[in-house]
């Protein structure tokens, strides 16, 4: 059992954007789903439209969701990462740290 003193800032910050970006991509998918079922049931009328009936403007945003969320989500999970990175590494200055089990190899 070891104690983590410090984090790579921007190693820390490249994981966090990984992680927010797959994120990111499940919002993304959701997103244009829900915008798909609204535009099918505008094209079958069972949802009235005041602008084009069909597939409109909001099937366009819905699957641009597919692109725009991901680098929106993982761009703020790197700038996130940093912040967090810096505040663990001033922390650990007045407290031990957290403790880690590093597997060592034979």
């Amino acid at each position: 059992m070891g104690r983590l003193h410090r984090i790579k800032i921007f190693a820390f910050a490249k994981f966090q954007a990984f992680l927010m970006g797959l994120v990111g991509i499940v919002c993304g998918i959701l997103y244009s789903f829900g915008g798909l079922i609204i535009d099918i049931l505008v094209s079958i009328e069972w949802v009235s439209s005041s602008e084009t009936p069909g597939l409109s403007f909001g099937t366009i945003l819905a699957f641009g969701a597919l692109i725009g969320m991901p680098v929106l989500f993982a761009t703020i999970g790197f700038l996130l990462g940093i912040i967090e990175a810096i505040l663990y590494n001033l922390f650990t200055k007045w407290f031990s740290g957290l403790n880690v089990n590093f597997k060592q190899e034979a």
